[in-house]
């Protein structure tokens, strides 16, 4: 299916490009998961087995590097980071479907601020030796799959509902990660992306509003 020009792989690319390097190399289908690795569980696998693991020395490929959060902060990572590739690619994708002027700004929003957190998760990450999923997990991509499939009005009501839902979801492991987080940057990081994430709400539900009538 072809949308401006584009067609859905050429949209997803321009979502990796503009995530400014996060998931450079990567592909994100939304047309395809059959087979496809769940690169979210894949992530926090790795961080699990370098947990607390002992730096290894020396000329060797095996090198480890221990994660230097807790179990609880690195899961907290890995799943806003698969959600932030989540609201940008379908941010994208709301741009160019979209019926309505609001979905579509509402759909910019999603792919300028989320880029914007992504960036700083990806400094954070690094920092603390986090590994970050490549892909989205085979759940967002299958609600993805599922949602472009759509078209008018029909996508609209169904974007739209969907962001009510992800960002009320985002709000609570915020709110929680913020309020019990126990690395100092990590938690920093999810109470500052709070107040973004309220607007996103409050926007999706005036868009919903709207479109009802």
């Amino acid at each position: 299916m072809i949308f401006s020009g584009y067609n859905l792989k050429s949209l997803v690319m321009k979502h990796l490009i503009t995530y400014s390097g996060f998931l450079a190399g990567a592909c994100i289908c939304f047309s395809c998961n059959s087979g496809q690795p769940n690169a979210v569980k894949e992530a926090k696998d790795s961080n699990a087995r370098a947990m607390d693991s002992p730096a290894v020395s020396g000329n060797t490929s095996a090198t480890v590097v221990p994660v230097s959060v807790s179990k609880d902060d690195a899961k907290f990572v890995v799943d806003a980071a698969a959600g932030g590739m989540e609201e940008v690619a379908l941010g994208q994708l709301a741009q160019q479907k979209a019926l309505s002027p609001d979905v579509k700004s509402f759909g910019a929003m999603m792919e300028r601020d989320h880029s914007k957190g992504g960036d700083r998760l990806k400094a954070i990450a690094k920092e603390k030796n986090v590994t970050l999923p490549a892909t989205l997990s085979p759940d967002m991509q299958k609600m993805a799959d599922n949602l472009q499939k759509k078209s008018g009005k029909d996508f609209d009501k169904a974007y739209i509902s969907m962001m009510i839902d992800d960002h009320k979801n985002d709000i609570r492991e915020f709110e929680k990660e913020a309020k019990n987080g126990a690395d100092a940057d990590i938690r920093a990081f999810a109470d500052s992306t709070l107040h973004m994430l309220h607007i996103h709400l409050d926007s999706a539900k005036v868009c919903n509003k709207r479109l009802k009538t």
